[in-house]
């Protein structure tokens, strides 16, 4: 359905150069989630953005790559026929609904004009489509609430008005930006079981930007770790939470919270990765992660690793992956 190849984009400040994305590829077929993680900064929006045709430009521009869906490459096409795809064949949600909803107009009237600009429905025909879309993501007594502004629901009920919106037009692909973002744990799991049970129904493909492993681990099928501006992990769920291949991805792993261990000392503490992502001004040679990488050698300062084959549909872009499997 969807297929990024070698994808990057470039920011022009008055600083200089900023390299967001860096050659980003994967694919995502129809029914199937993608999990986009990474730390604040690594590039998982920007890439989004891209594909969505939403960036900011200028500053921001695509330099390169391709992003094909349903066999089309979309960078090729024309404004016009963007704005066609989008909403129609793919959709956002956005991970702060209440700045990404309009809030001096009624929820239902927004979701009413995707069904107006798009289908051409009468005023009344979609304003019963938006009741009925509110209803399907179980919003209580939604044809009252209708009528209400966003500031009126919780940030739990915007969010599912976003995945309403997104859902309006039944397009074949969404991608979901951070949609548990401050919400607590228990509407978390609400919103990412509604996600799942609307993507079964649907057979949407859905790509789930986070950078919460826990909210992925049950609704992932594949995973791509992003960092600085690069896929540096790709694997299937089960293969990457079991061993992961690379040190970002097990350092991410290592900070998540379990209730089966303590710290590694045996403590309460948890490891955390020490220093900062590297600016994106001024990327380090070699691996970008090897300033704060325990395994680092000589190598990874000097050579910037490829995509290594670590197995069937599984790839790493770490000189060191097969110490860093047998460290798990």
């Amino acid at each position: 359905m969807l297929e990024v190849r070698d994808l990057r984009v470039e920011f022009h400040t008055r600083d200089g150069v900023v390299g967001a994305v860096n050659g980003v590829s994967y694919a995502v077929d129809a029914g199937e989630t993608l999990a986009v993680l990474g730390e604040s900064g690594s590039g998982k929006s920007v890439s989004a953005q891209a594909v969505m045709g939403i960036l900011d430009i200028p500053p921001g521009r695509v330099t390169g790559g391709e992003i094909r869906f349903a066999g089309r490459d979309l960078l090729t096409l024309g404004p016009e026929e963007r704005r066609r795809i989008r909403g129609e064949q793919m959709a956002m949600i956005f991970q702060d609904a209440l700045s990404a909803l309009n809030p001096v107009l009624p929820v239902g009237y927004q979701l009413a004009e995707m069904f107006r600009v798009h289908r051409g429905a009468t005023r009344k025909e979609a304003r019963e489509n938006a009741v009925e879309l509110m209803e399907r993501v179980r919003i209580p007594a939604a044809r009252q609430r209708a009528g209400d502004y966003p500031h009126q629901f919780s940030g739990g009920m915007r969010q599912r008005i976003m995945i309403a919106m997104a859902l309006a037009l039944s397009p074949e692909l969404i991608i979901a930006d951070e949609p548990t973002t401050a919400l607590d744990v228990t509407v978390q799991a609400q919103v990412m079981d509604l996600l799942a049970e609307l993507q079964r129904e649907y057979r949407m493909g859905l790509i789930l930007i986070t950078h919460d492993l826990g909210v992925v681990a049950d609704v992932a099928d594949r995973i791509a770790v992003m960092y600085a501006g690069r896929i540096v992990e790709h694997a299937p769920v089960h293969e990457l939470y079991a061993a992961p291949a690379h040190p970002y991805t097990k350092g991410l792993l290592d900070s998540v919270p379990r209730l089966d261990r303590a710290g590694r000392d045996g403590g309460g503490e948890l490891p955390v990765i020490r220093g900062l992502p590297p600016s994106l001004l001024a990327i380090p040679p070699g691996c970008p992660f090897h300033p704060r990488c325990p395994l680092a050698q000589p190598v990874c300062r000097a050579e910037r690793p490829p995509l290594y084959d670590v197995s069937e549909g599984r790839t790493s872009a770490c000189h060191l992956w097969r110490e860093c499997i047998g460290e798990r």
